[in-house]
């Protein structure tokens, strides 16, 4: 079975460019394009792995990830943050850190190894 992946993100490009790149890779992949209604999806669908904006509207995507990190029913569920921001590296030494950090503009590489490791690791 495909292993299921939760991309969020406000632009739906980077959500449509992510989504072709992963499930060429045969990953079952969805979205959704704001932070709101993430914590119960994850909740209810617990994906293999959430990849998210860091700064979406209303919720973000820093604060979403502390949430889901500090509670026992999501905490397993893998995370990695992506963001434009230069420091974000340092978001991994924070509690309700997400397991790792995707510099945007990314390239296909970096994300496709990114997602392996992370899935490899849960």
């Amino acid at each position: 079975m495909a292993k299921r992946i939760l991309i969020v993100d406000d632009n739906e490009l980077i959500v449509e460019v992510m989504s072709y790149i992963l499930k060429n890779c045969g990953y079952d992949v969805y979205s959704l394009n704001d932070g709101e209604r993430v914590i119960e999806e994850v909740k209810g669908k617990h994906p293999d792995l959430l990849i998210m904006d860091a700064c979406m509207p209303g919720l973000n995507g820093k604060d979403i990830c502390k949430v889901l990190k500090m509670n026992k029913e999501t905490s397993d569920v893998p995370v990695i943050i992506c963001s434009g921001e230069d420091d974000l590296e340092d978001a991994l030494s924070q509690n309700g850190a997400p397991d790792d950090v995707l510099q945007k503009p990314f390239d296909m590489t970096a994300l496709i190894n990114k997602v392996k490791m992370q899935i490899a690791a849960a």
